[in-house]
Formats: structure tokens, sequence, C-alpha cells
């Protein structure tokens, strides 16, 4: 007896996403996304986290939003907490195309400090999509003890983050600019001129904020 259409597409593209060519499993996970079905989901998320192709990891979780959130969501929160980074930052960054605000209890402070900068990154962005209305000032306040981590790309996206939260954000940025740490202290004035300034550079506003930190270093020993 042969199979239905449906179910054979269904295995067709659970297969695909198997398959040793990143453009074969491209391919997969669109036909995952172009047809939902409540059996994508796992092998979805499961690709999700080991998945070496940044294209073709955008392509599985546009797959996953295609799919009803209160069947992807769960697993996501699952996904949070595991041990592999991939799966934690992918994870987030799904919950944050899904925009589901029942997510927003599993955006713990440990997750928006990994380790990792990856999952960390992913976690900002996540947060200042999921934050309830009213709680952003103390999302400002968690964002900006991570001010001075990490190199150009990790700082630029903290500071989006931040910037993204609006004026309440305001008073603990300002509260950095004062930190005994020079590259905290550079981050917070970088992003500060990007707030009030958004075509300006990042990396010019943080090289800019170095040299104001240094000056004002310089002066200090002077005294």
């Amino acid at each position: 007896m042969a199979m239905p259409k449906e179910d054979t597409n269904t295995m067709r593209a659970l297969q695909g996403l198997e398959s040793k060519g990143a453009s074969v499993r491209l391919q997969a996970a669109l036909a995952a996304g172009t047809t939902p079905d409540p059996g994508f989901i796992g092998k979805l998320i499961e690709r999700c986290a080991i998945e070496p192709e940044f294209f073709v990891r955008e392509m599985l979780t546009w797959a996953l939003t295609r799919h009803a959130a209160s069947m992807t969501v769960p697993v996501l929160l699952d996904e949070v907490r595991s041990e592999r980074a991939q799966a934690r930052s992918q994870a987030l960054h799904t919950l944050s195309k899904i925009g589901d605000r029942q997510a927003w209890p599993a955006i713990t402070p440990a997750l928006l400090s990994d380790a990792d900068d990856e999952v960390a990154r992913s976690a900002w962005r996540t947060a200042v999509v999921l934050v309830p209305e009213g709680e952003e000032r103390e999302l400002a306040v968690v964002l900006a003890r991570q001010l001075g981590r990490g190199e150009g790309e990790t700082q630029l996206s903290l500071s989006r983050a931040l910037i993204a939260l609006g004026e309440v954000m305001l008073p603990a940025l300002g509260a950095a600019t004062t930190d005994l740490d020079p590259r905290v202290r550079a981050h917070a004035i970088a992003t500060e001129r990007l707030w009030r300034d958004p075509d300006a550079g990042f990396e010019f506003a943080i090289e800019e904020a170095k040299r104001v930190v240094a000056l004002g270093e310089a002066g200090d020993e002077g005294r």
C-alpha cells in the first residue's frame, strides 16, 4: 500500500535535515516551514543545536516560527537549559522571533551573563523583545552589569540591547560611566553616544570613549 503524499513529504523533509549537504538541509527546513507538521518540531530543534551553517540555522528558526507557539515554546524552553551552547543560543534566538512573552521567566540572570558570548548576545536580544511592560528598568540594570564585556561585536550587541529599552536605561548607563573599570566606563560612554547619535559608528564611538577615559585618568594622576 502506497504511503499518502503528505507522509512521503514529511519523511523526505526529516531525512533531508540529516543530509551532509547544506543546500539539502536548507531545502528540507524550507519544506518543514512551508507545510508545518508537529512531527517536524523535535527534529528542527535537534538540528538547531548542531547545525554548522548560519543560513540553515536561520531557516530552521523560520520553520519553527511557522508552527504553533503552544507546541514549540515549551520545547525551546527546555533547550535554553541545554549544556550545549549552540542549543541555548539558537533556542533563545527562536524565542525572540516567536515573541511569546510567556517565555520571559526563562530569561534568567544566568542566561544574560552566560559565559558563552553568543548565548549571552542571544539572551540580550531576546530579553529586550520579551520583557514585560514596567520591567524594562530592572532589565537595564542587569544588562548594564555586562558593560565592558568581550570585543567589538559583543559590545555592540549589548549597546543595541540597552538602547532598544529606551530612556529607562539611562540611569543604569549613567552609573556605569563612573565605574572603576575603564573598559566598563568606555563602553558606557560609547553607548551614550550611540543613544544620542544613532548614526555614529560604534567603532568610532568606542575609540573616542577610550580616549575620553584615558584623558580622564591622566588628569586624575596629575592632581
